[in-house]
């Protein structure tokens, strides 16, 4: 039976047959089940969810069956927990990864969508624990064991856990590096500006110099022909001076 992108019934038939030898084969079986759910589906705290509990009940319904002679019920349980752990791991992992490429472009961990996401980081282990506590619930006899093996696990503490609270803490300090060198970038443009003010200075100096350079050619095209044409003037004046005397 498929249930949340998961193969309950191989994991159920799984479990009633294994024995405390195959507990690393029960761990990595586990896992890679969890992973393929979980790559099947939007990576969100509610999908999480399910498929951490659907995997959880598989656990229960095969080791109830399980007809070994002492059968390590707790042990086979810790392995089922190590499993799922293992799988939510690479879950905390691909969210570090897709978060550092928006924050290598700049992108702020204020902004709505990464801030959700680094806080679905944060909560993946509380979701983890939540979801087999409720899954445990419904185990019947085995909610005991369930329970005993779970708050082990807990306190011992999940890699999950761990490398959710690693990813916050560097992800936090890479977005407040590329703060700080976007704003280095900003002041060395500015100080760049700065430190070519001097030319910028000179080459509107520059401009206005020949702006005011063509005005005076322009002034003094028009100072000489009106130079000529007073000369002419008083040329033209002169003569007629001079015969108005010899009349006299």
């Amino acid at each position: 039976m498929m249930k949340a992108g998961i193969d309950q019934d191989a994991l159920i038939t799984m479990f009633s047959e294994a024995s405390a030898k195959q507990g690393e084969a029960v761990k990595k079986a586990v896992s890679e089940a969890t992973l393929r759910a979980l790559q099947g589906r939007e990576l969100t705290l509610e999908n999480i969810r399910k498929v951490v509990k659907n995997v959880a009940e598989a656990a229960s319904v095969g080791i109830a069956r399980n007809a070994a002679p002492k059968v390590d019920v707790e042990g086979l349980i810790d392995k089922a927990l190590a499993g799922i752990d293992g799988a939510l791991l690479q879950a905390v992992e691909a969210n570090r990864k897709a978060l550092e490429q928006f924050i290598s472009t700049g992108a702020s961990l204020t902004e709505k969508p990464l801030k959700e996401a680094l806080a679905n980081v944060e909560k993946m282990e509380d979701v983890f624990f939540g979801a087999v506590t409720k899954a445990a619930q419904s185990a019947g006899p085995l909610q005991g064991p369930w329970q005993n093996a779970l708050d082990a696990f807990r306190m011992k503490g999940s890699a999950t856990g761990s490398q959710a609270a690693e990813t916050v803490e560097t992800l936090a300090s890479q977005a407040q590096t590329m703060l700080r060198e976007g704003r280095a970038t900003q002041m060395r443009a500015a100080q760049a500006m700065l430190d070519s003010y001097a030319a910028f200075a000179s080459g509107v100096l520059s401009g206005m110099s020949e702006g005011l350079r063509a005005g005076s050619k322009a002034a003094g095209s028009g100072s000489s022909s009106g130079s000529g044409a007073s000369s002419t003037a008083s040329k033209r004046a002169a003569p007629g001076g001079t015969r108005s005397r010899s009349a006299r």
